[in-house]
């Protein structure tokens, strides 16, 4: 179920939602960045998975209960490196994760929205890949879709420190994501141009979300 849309007062443009999804290492995350420099509210919901399973969350035990040792540190905590490893390497383990975090990032995620109307924010985005699996595409007034080229794809996420066999199993665990994704997208941002190009286009986007979103 829904959260429902609440309405703006009277004189008060509403908030525009705006969810923002695509493979990993397309650009999604610079992509908010931009919009954030133009006064969007941002919402990152993997920064919100790590609250929900830093230690002393209940997500965080489950997640130890779950995996065990491969992803335990000695003094009992998350070992998020092994857990990455981990569950990229199967998408089983995957979908077993999600199935214990996504549960916990969800009501954080609402409220964080909530809040963004209630500031009388012009816009808010939420990052997240898994945003219309997740069912937060339903919250949001648009869905971008973010995509690039492969050979970017793993240069930017090699150039960010993942060793190149992770990197591969990381896009590999993401295999036809974005043609999955596609009915559900409102817009196409391809980040493979260059990169003023491509604010210019996240920028006239927004613009048009702005304007035709009242």
């Amino acid at each position: 179920m829904t959260a429902p849309r609440r309405a703006a007062p009277v004189g008060r443009r509403r908030t525009v939602r705006i969810g923002v999804t695509g493979p990993i290492g397309c650009g999604k995350s610079q992509v908010v960045r931009w919009l954030a420099e133009v006064g969007v509210t941002v919402v990152d919901a993997d920064a919100v998975a790590r609250q929900v399973t830093a230690p002393g969350q209940a997500a965080h035990d489950a997640v130890v209960r779950h995996f065990g040792p491969p992803v335990t540190q000695p003094d009992g905590t998350l070992d998020r490196a092994g857990l990455a490893r981990l569950v990229f390497a199967d998408p089983t383990m995957l979908r077993e994760l999600e199935a214990i975090v996504h549960p916990a990032v969800r009501p954080r995620i609402i409220a964080a929205l909530d809040g963004a109307e209630r500031d009388g924010a012009p816009a808010v985005a939420v990052e997240a890949i898994k945003l219309v699996e997740g069912g937060l595409a339903a919250l949001c007034d648009e869905v971008w879709l973010v995509v690039c080229d492969p050979a970017s794809q793993r240069e930017r996420l090699t150039g960010r420190g993942t060793p190149p066999d992770d990197a591969e199993r990381r896009i590999a665990a993401q295999s036809g994501l974005a043609e999955r994704l596609r009915p559900a997208a409102t817009r196409v941002i391809d980040t493979s141009v260059p990169m003023a190009e491509t604010r210019a286009l996240v920028v006239a986007a927004l613009a048009e979300a702005l304007a035709v979103r009242r």
